[in-house]
């Protein structure tokens, strides 16, 4: 799936120039409230026409300022998730999933089972959407939205209107989703927990214009992407593999270099078994950086890298651009550290890995300070 994006439109007080390709998986559009996330995606699901640019999905034209081509929402095939769930209250959750069933012609049975499965809806099946929670609401909107086959799904930050622990319910069924189902997924959020569990590209937005797109680690290591992210979000974001539980109540995580080798980290006990994939998210201000293999410190994580490049951040502070084998890295330091270390581009040294976030696989948004 290709889907290229392109769009120019004013509002009082505010002007959206962005353009932006997404393929398959998850391509999220990540920045704060009013960056011109969800315009964009009204624009891709034909529920607004700006004033200049196109839409193309797959090749096929939606909308075309030039051309003066506009498909219409209902031709487009594109499933739309929103904010709240948005349900028929009169139906139970079985009719209003077979209400999006009935959009591609009655389809398969196979393929109504097959959603039910995936969400975790069996059990509420003879429910109406007011016996349901938040969590469960979106789950079935969601599964309504699938029915439809569409070519593409569209998800308005679709936990915005839940709690902490009905975001927590959700989010296992919204990665298994983007695991197994082979439809594309636009993600809207201003969510970093998020995205950095469930996107496969990253779109970042600041004041209507693309600050940066990439991969997430890409996105997250880019000194530029500092002022949309803000302090706690830039850093890293690393794949890992369960290797091994050791006997004193510790998991290693293998973090294959791209180059053959592999280095390891241990964490606090995970959940995921040997052989599972999980994501680790490093924070900038928690890794600190030595010229020397660093002695008598109680952080297990070290790891040996290679100075990219420096960029001055606020007064007194150096983001250092670092690489480890192809992982790529953004701490945080005093320009006076920098400094004293003379760190400069090519120059050798080591990351202690102050904190590590684990935030898909295993221990879902836990902190091992090792």
């Amino acid at each position: 799936m290709t889907l290229d994006v392109s769009i120019r439109h004013a509002f009082p007080g505010f002007s959206l120039d962005a353009a932006f390709t997404g393929g398959a998986g998850v391509t999220a559009l990540f920045g704060r409230s009013g960056s011109g996330k969800t315009t964009l995606v009204q624009a891709v699901a034909g529920l607004l026409r700006p004033d200049a640019g196109h839409v193309r999905l797959n090749g096929e034209v939606l909308w075309d300022s030039s051309s003066g081509i506009f498909m219409p929402p209902h031709r487009r095939r594109i499933g739309y998730v929103f904010q709240e769930g948005r349900l028929f209250p009169h139906l139970t959750v079985r009719q209003n999933l077979l209400y999006g069933h009935a959009f591609n012609g009655g389809g398969r049975a196979v393929e109504l089972e097959r959603i039910v499965d995936l969400l975790g809806l069996a059990p509420l099946l003879s429910r109406r959407p007011a016996a349901l929670s938040g969590g469960e609401k979106q789950r079935v909107a969601i599964g309504r939205a699938l029915l439809s086959r569409p070519r593409l799904l569209l998800m308005d930050e679709p936990l915005a209107a839940l709690d902490e622990a009905r975001k927590a319910e959700i989010l296992p069924y919204l990665e298994r989703l983007t695991r197994t189902s082979d439809v594309p997924v636009l993600y809207v959020s201003h969510s970093l927990a998020e995205v950095t569990r469930l996107a496969s590209r990253v779109v970042l937005m600041e004041a209507g214009r693309v600050r940066h797109s990439g991969t997430p680690a890409e996105v997250l290591a880019d000194p530029l992407s500092l002022s949309a992210l803000g302090p706690s979000g830039a850093g890293a974001l690393l794949e890992g593999i369960v290797r091994a539980h050791t006997e004193d109540g510790l998991t290693e995580v293998g973090l294959p270099d791209g180059e053959g080798g592999e280095s390891r980290l241990l964490l606090p006990r995970l959940a995921a078994g040997p052989g599972e994939r999980v994501r680790l998210r490093i924070e900038a201000e928690d890794i600190l950086l030595s010229r020397h293999v660093p002695q008598g410190l109680s952080a297990l994580n070290v790891l040996p890298a290679k100075v990219t490049g420096l960029t001055e951040a606020q007064t007194g502070s150096m983001l250092v651009q670092l690489a480890s084998g192809s992982r790529r890295f953004l701490a945080r330091i005093t320009t006076r550290s920098a400094a004293n270390l003379e760190l400069a581009p090519d120059v050798s040294c080591f990351m202690v890995l102050k904190s590590v976030a684990v935030i898909a696989g295993g221990q879902t948004g836990g902190h091992a300070g090792m």
